[in-house]
């Protein structure tokens, strides 16, 4: 889930914003595909089921549109042809969105209701909570470190410097209730049971109300920018913060996934497409200015959205995957390459957590069951 300014979502009608290229304004359609290095290969169009709205976490996928994109409303959802390095490869992207748009459903959920959905985002959390029933297998992960995070106001706590300071504060912890990390924290003895709440909507409310004496749940790439700068009314909090991943909680955000079952069919699509999103995360993190003003039109074009956002939380959501590493490469020196250990650590985590919540993962689980670099091009890296 993410922050929400506004509170009604609304249907729209579909609105074309000009999108990558040089210059120019929209055109009245986007363009059609041509022959390309997908075509016949992958299906058409590649649908990918994201876990919200646009934003520039999702930056690889946007920066792959080309020519025109065009933004449907009414049913949440971004489309264009796609590219590689600018060249047409005969295929169209189409972005669906996710959070309130599919009911706050899990993505691999909905990969299960909608077999049109070719790959979705799909955390290791996730993929390791419905691995029994809903599999999912990650084949990339854009992100080689999750944006969650814990925050706590810098200025009137300057002795917190820590998740494991806040536990022994007295300050209260607001999180999503569906954050599993949470479940984690609480049994490693960093936050107290007594001191946690998990109404966290999203809105900064109770943050105000109690004028920043709390910790809260979120994300390093969108929170501590908006509490700064987009709260209105004078308002402003300068705030300090731990990623969750640096307690021991190393999972894949958001790793781009598809279903199990899939894997055969799409191995010939996935040859060629997994090195073209590598390729795009690269170009996007080396320079990202056009790509995330397609983000902002995106989302801009969708008027009266649950979603906002500005071109100044843009700048701030990339400079922070860079300066925290929440983009970088994987431990081969490979961008979205996913590390074995990891995925085994995280199934050791959350085996006695959904026991405990009655919810059966598969027997005898592997992190060869949840992941696969096997796509990959090794040679794409960061700089």
């Amino acid at each position: 889930m993410r922050p929400s300014k506004l509170t009604v979502l609304v249907a729209g009608v579909a609105v074309l914003v000009a999108a990558c290229g040089s210059g120019g304004g929209a055109s009245t359609a986007p363009a059609p595909p041509s022959t390309g290095e997908l075509s016949g290969v992958c299906p058409n169009p590649i649908v990918v089921q994201t876990d919200w709205f646009p934003e520039s976490e999702y930056g690889t996928y946007f920066q792959i549109f080309c020519v025109s994109h065009r933004v449907d409303t009414e049913k949440k959802k971004v489309s264009a042809p796609l590219v590689d390095a600018g060249k047409p490869t005969g295929v169209d992207l189409e972005i669906r969105y996710g959070g309130p748009a599919i009911g706050y459903q899990q993505v691999s959920a909905q990969m299960y209701a909608d077999k049109a959905i070719t790959l979705g985002q799909v955390s290791t959390d996730e993929a390791v909570q419905n691995s029994d029933q809903l599999t999912t297998l990650a084949v990339v992960a854009p992100l080689e470190v999750s944006p969650y995070m814990i925050m706590w106001d810098r200025a009137k706590h300057p002795e917190i410097h820590s998740i494991a300071d806040l536990g022994r504060s007295k300050l209260p912890v607001l999180y999503y209730q569906t954050d599993t990390y949470m479940q984690y924290l609480l049994s490693a003895g960093l936050l107290r049971q007594d001191q946690v709440d998990g109404s966290y909507d999203g809105s900064p409310s109770r943050w105000v109300t109690a004028n920043g004496e709390l910790g809260q749940a979120g994300f390093a790439t969108s929170e501590p920018y908006i509490y700064k700068n987009e709260l209105g009314g004078g308002r402003s909090y300068d705030v300090d913060l731990q990623l969750v991943n640096d307690t021991g909680y190393p999972l894949y955000s958001q790793a781009l996934a598809i279903r199990a079952g899939d894997k055969a069919t799409l191995a010939p699509c996935l040859r060629k497409l997994v090195p073209i999103v590598q390729r795009a995360q690269v170009a996007f993190i080396t320079d990202p200015a056009r790509t995330n003003a397609v983000v902002v039109q995106a989302v801009a074009a969708d008027a009266g959205s649950v979603w906002s956002y500005s071109p100044g939380l843009a700048d701030f959501a990339v400079k922070t995957m860079r300066e925290r590493k929440l983009v970088g490469n994987g431990p081969n020196t490979t961008l979205g390459d996913m590390d074995e250990a990891r995925i085994a650590r995280m199934i050791a985590i959350l085996q006695p957590v959904f026991a405990a919540q009655n919810k059966p993962i598969k027997d005898g689980i592997t992190p060869a069951d949840l992941e696969t670099n096997q796509f990959l091009s090794p040679a794409l890296k960061l700089p």
